[in-house]
């Protein structure tokens, strides 16, 4: 007696064999279904905003960027980062067995208070992280108060 697959209805025109999900899972992504996905999306840099005493500092992830691969702009106290990961130029894509970094352009804008000094603004990029120091206006820092 010979066995035939269990199928489902798929509204989506898609019949699938009967299985756990989680397996069916898996497998596609194990045989690259989902890793075509992750490659299209589009990439937004991990970022931290920190405040002290004097300043905010914003800590943003960019691997493989240079330098001259981002913009900074602060304008309005918006607080702006552009910037580019270009694909390989030189290596044709159907060489690759996977790939899942996301490539192309990003743009990350934060409010920042209204008391920042934006003619003091600094960057610094090392290791592929990226440091901007936005420091706050004197009356805006906090100042002790001595009690007569």
């Amino acid at each position: 007696m010979a066995r035939t697959a269990l199928t489902r209805w798929a509204p989506l025109g898609r019949n699938l064999v009967t299985r756990d999900p989680l397996v069916r899972f898996m497998e596609d992504f194990f045989n690259g279904e989902a890793t075509q996905e992750l490659s299209n999306r589009a990439w937004s840099p991990a970022v931290d905003i920190r405040e002290t005493d004097d300043s905010y500092l914003v800590h943003a992830e960019l691997p493989g960027l240079t330098k001259d691969d981002i913009q900074i702009t602060l304008e309005n106290n918006i607080l702006k980062l552009t910037g580019e990961r270009r694909f390989e130029k030189d290596v044709n894509e159907e060489q690759f067995h996977r790939i899942e970094r996301a490539y192309g352009t990003f743009t990350r804008a934060f409010s920042m208070p209204s008391r920042v000094d934006g003619d003091k603004v600094k960057a610094n990029f090392k290791d592929g992280v990226l440091t901007i120091t936005v420091p706050k206006l004197e009356e805006a820092k906090p100042r002790k108060i001595d009690i007569a």
